[in-house]
């Protein structure tokens, strides 16, 4: 599950989702997994950051229960880690309704929609995450659904075969998706909220480090908590887990409190450097400066180039290189940039960052 995910992160492994919606997602659950639901908040008010969003969803949702109607239809988006899956889940919670979770890919057949929805109560919350990645014609089925809340059922085969439109309970649909390009626009047109998450702010994630570390049982002091934030990437997800590392590396180590020295003591264990790029954010950079010598390289030759999957690339790493001013996108590639170049301990070529005449 995505989301990814403090700016979300709860209180009680009591409240984690039931078995039966954890096995809607088709993923294993593990133990770490298990440890980064237990840090999501589960109310609007112990969700740190996103202040717009958190005021907005509040406006919405009293609105919603004064009305005793079903919230409208919600679309998250944002890169992973930000926490669309743990707002989801606190937009049931508020409600006071049940939380179903499933993604795009597990659904594969009409069938799997149509169990999920008619498993739905009313007004409850069914969270999709990866939305943008629903088969076409899942998405033809979804449609109605989310409109007048019924279900076409095709019983039969061929020239017998006839249409059964079924009626639903009304339900909140809550779609996550980390490319917004990608969905349709007759979907995109159905959801009646829209929210994009952004990358949080280092005092934001510093709050959230020192949450789930009292979750957590550990023992940082600001300037501790200071460090984790500024390598987090300005992602929660990054920061919750770079606290469990940290965390282990004082307990070997000895050290009851987490401070400064401990936290980059462990982040450099980690091999994470100072903007928070990992090795292989700096191996993307690296191929763009050393091995193409500067020049503009496509997404798949780069993805080739480091090993890794060009959506991955895309979704995962470029973002916050291109937010902090390490990487363009041109009509012919992917570029460094002079920053990127001063970060790497290179001499950046003249036309890197040069203005042109024209």
């Amino acid at each position: 599950m995505s989301d990814e995910e403090h700016g979300a992160w709860g209180t009680d492994p009591a409240d984690l989702p039931a078995p039966e919606e954890r096995l809607q997602t088709g993923a294993p659950i593990g133990a770490e997994d298990e440890l980064d639901r237990s840090l999501r908040p589960k109310r609007l008010d112990d969700f740190i950051g996103q202040d717009g969003v958190k005021a907005q969803l509040a406006i919405f949702l009293e609105a919603a229960k004064q009305r005793s109607e079903a919230l409208d239809h919600v679309l998250l988006a944002g890169p992973p880690g930000l926490g669309k899956t743990s707002l989801a889940g606190i937009v049931a919670g508020e409600l006071g309704v049940g939380f179903h979770v499933t993604s795009g890919p597990v659904l594969e057949r009409k069938g799997d929609l149509a169990a999920v929805l008619t498993a739905l109560e009313p007004h409850d919350v069914l969270f999709i995450d990866e939305i943008h990645r629903l088969n076409r014609s899942i998405e033809e089925v979804l449609y109605p659904a989310m409109e007048d809340f019924q279900l076409d059922v095709v019983l039969g085969q061929g020239p017998s075969a006839r249409t059964l439109r079924l009626d639903l309970p009304t339900f909140t649909l809550i779609g996550a998706t980390t490319r917004t390009g990608l969905l349709t626009t007759p979907l995109r047109a159905r959801f009646g909220v829209f929210h994009r998450l952004d990358y949080y702010a280092p005092a934001d994630l510093a709050r959230i480090v020192r949450r789930s570390a009292r979750l957590l049982d550990v023992e940082i002091d600001d300037d501790g908590a200071g460090a984790l934030a500024a390598r987090s990437r300005g992602t929660p997800r990054i920061a919750n887990r770079l606290l469990r590392r940290v965390r282990d590396v004082a307990q070997v180590r000895g050290r009851p409190r987490v401070d400064r020295a401990v936290a980059e003591e462990a982040l450099e264990l980690l091999e994470v450097d100072a903007l928070g790029l990992e090795e292989l954010d700096r191996q993307i950079l690296r191929r763009l400066a050393e091995t193409f010598e500067g020049r503009p390289v496509g997404l798949g030759t780069l993805a080739d180039s480091v090993g890794e999957a060009a959506d991955t690339i895309e979704d995962v790493y470029e973002p916050f290189l291109l937010q902090e001013g390490l990487l363009k996108r041109t009509p012919r590639g992917r570029v460094a940039t002079a920053r990127a170049y001063r970060h790497l301990g290179l001499a950046p070529p003249a036309e890197v960052g040069q203005p042109g005449l024209f």
